[in-house]
């Protein structure tokens, strides 16, 4: 598979690529109004996506980043098609993520997925970010304790 990460400008087709992407994902089934929400703010963060035009699913996965401090970002929100997980699109699209912080000046980068042992489709991403360099932080509850947030860090330099 080639190399089809690029950043996104125009702010009609983030939100288009985030509301096509996350319906496409069962976990976000349901959530109408989440999708839609995510939708709307990735219009003014910064957005990569891996497409390919010619294939015929085109829209592999995305990332959107949003700024939480001068020194610090975190990935806003990230889906990856299931059929193209494990294939290194989620690399690709943190590689290229990666590259702009650096150039911004960021030095950290967090992440919020639900805690490991809580959700089983959630467990894989939690070894997806681990692998990666992220680290867990801490726990919180910010989605009600049924749903428990695992925050992971990440220096952006190493």
């Amino acid at each position: 598979m080639a190399n089809t990460v690029r950043q996104v400008i125009n702010p009609d087709e983030k939100e288009t690529i985030c509301r096509e992407l996350l319906t496409a994902l069962p976990e976000w089934k349901g959530c109408a109004g989440g999708i839609e929400e995510y939708a709307a703010k990735c219009r003014m963060m910064p957005l990569w996506a891996d497409i390919d035009e010619d294939e015929k699913i085109s829209l592999r996965g995305f990332l959107a980043l949003k700024e939480t401090s001068p020194c610090a970002a975190e990935i806003y929100v990230m889906g990856i098609r299931g059929e193209f997980e494990r294939r290194k699109v989620g690399k690709g699209l943190l590689t290229a993520m990666l590259n702009y912080a650096r150039r911004q000046g960021y030095e950290y980068l967090q992440v919020k997925t639900v805690k490991p042992g809580v959700s089983p489709e959630y467990d894989s991403i939690n070894v997806f970010y681990q692998s990666l360099g992220f680290r867990a932080l801490e726990v919180l509850p910010l989605w009600g304790e049924e749903l428990p947030c695992q925050i992971y860090i990440r220096n952006v330099n190493f």
